[in-house]
């Protein structure tokens, strides 16, 4: 089995599939925007409605890189709790941002509305499981942070956990209702979509190969054409390739990797996460769960199957099946696939000034929500001239030593994880 784009369920199951030529020529435009993801595709989307001229550039398909590999909760907020993203950023900062990704998922949800985008969603909520017992204390923790800025979360028993994911494995759980489930892959696509049909102008299979200031514009160089355009944003998050002009900003590459099972029948699926939440838990090497619309269990972990020892997280999925669901320990796992997340060393999204254009990073594994976000917010906010639209304040630059050995920690760590764990 291979772990690209194709193999992964989300390829198999996509509904939306719009299709764009290759950029090739001269063209002129008031925004161009390089990276076809979440982010890539809102801010073309935005900037079309507000009358500008798009061009957006992919170097593969809509939605290849991390956004048709995501795990598919949207959810409410970050990863970081709110006390915590204060104390990064500054609490006046930090309310704001997460007031802001409070309401990101009503954000997606409407534009799947809005836009038709067929990818399977589910507004459900999303349980954030207690691994163990200690992980109940993490859990407080946030359900008093979220409850004091008035999120409508819930804390779970143990008995009521169990209940609502079908699993004897957890000991409690986070309740978001605010969150839910989506087709990864379509939800980009369609966001694709959506843009063209407003306006914008995409191009698949056209990488940006060089991109440089020129006056008062940007001047993109493509294998087979050349793009001039007042505003630039730059939405390649973990999947940047290397551009001439353009240094990429430092990320810490981790990785996610997922498979699915078979439909399940009527009866495990009364028992199995009868309400179709998305689940994620409080272990430090993470691992989630959730239904698509066909009644197949998705579940994943960290870590990457390109490398000689992925076959220690191949051979560690089954056994965390069977460890949440017992009944489930003969099922049959396929459609491998695994994808990068770019991670800040504060796990913080980052948007980077790049004088008449923005650059945005950093998701920390919030992709969907957040993207959707910064991608519309950073359109606005350059084709307004106003920065104060931004969810954070832009930096000049950013930097993180040692990113590629941070990234060997955390794959070597999630490797020895799935070596011992759930025998």
């Amino acid at each position: 089995m291979t772990s690209d784009l194709a193999s992964g369920l989300w390829h198999q199951t996509c509904q939306e599939t719009p299709a764009f030529p290759e950029f090739s020529g001269e063209a002129e435009a008031d925004l161009v925007v390089i990276g076809g993801g979440y982010t890539g595709c809102s801010a073309a989307l935005k900037a079309a409605e507000l009358g500008a001229s798009v061009r957006l550039i992919e170097a593969e398909d809509t939605g290849s890189g991390g956004s048709g590999r995501n795990v598919g909760l949207a959810n409410a907020g970050l990863w970081l709790p709110p006390e915590d993203i204060n104390a990064a950023i500054g609490a006046e900062a930090g309310r704001r941002l997460s007031a802001l990704l409070a309401g990101a998922p009503q954000r997606v949800f409407d534009l799947i509305a809005k836009h038709a985008i067929q990818c399977e969603p589910e507004r459900k909520g999303t349980l954030h499981c207690a691994h163990a017992p200690s992980g109940l204390k993490d859990l407080q923790r946030r359900h008093a942070q979220l409850t004091a800025i008035g999120a409508p979360v819930e804390l779970l028993s143990r008995e009521d956990a169990v209940q609502r994911t079908g699993s004897n494995a957890v000991h409690g759980a986070l309740f978001d209702p605010r969150a839910g489930t989506i087709q990864p892959l379509a939800y980009a696509r369609g966001l694709a979509r959506a843009a063209a049909a407003a306006g914008a102008q995409l191009h698949t299979r056209s990488p940006a190969t060089a991109i440089r200031r020129d006056g008062g514009s940007w001047q993109v160089a493509t294998p087979k054409g050349s793009l001039r355009a007042r505003h630039l944003i730059m939405a390649t998050n973990a999947y940047a390739r290397g551009i001439s002009g353009y240094e990429a900003p430092s990320v810490i590459p981790v990785h996610y990797f997922q498979a699915a099972t078979d439909p399940l029948p009527a009866a495990l699926l009364e028992k199995i996460l009868p309400n179709k939440e998305g689940c994620w838990d409080t272990a430090l090497v993470m691992s989630s769960w959730r239904l698509d619309q066909a009644g197949r269990l998705v579940i994943g972990g960290m870590g990457a199957l390109n490398h000689a020892g992925s076959a220690l997280h191949r051979s560690w999925l089954p056994r965390k099946l069977a460890a949440l669901y017992p009944e489930l320990k003969d099922a049959r796992l396929h459609s491998h696939w695994h994808g990068r997340i770019a991670m800040t060393t504060e796990h913080l999204p980052k948007i980077l000034d790049l004088q008449g254009g923005y650059a945005c990073f950093g998701y920390s594994g919030r992709g969907i929500g957040p993207g959707t976000l910064f991608g519309a917010a950073m359109a606005e906010a350059l084709l307004s001239g106003d920065s104060a639209r931004l969810p954070v304040p832009p930096a000049k630059d950013h930097a993180i030593p040692f990113a590629g050995l941070r990234s060997a920690y955390y794959e070597t760590g999630a490797t020895l994880t799935h070596l011992v764990s759930d025998r």
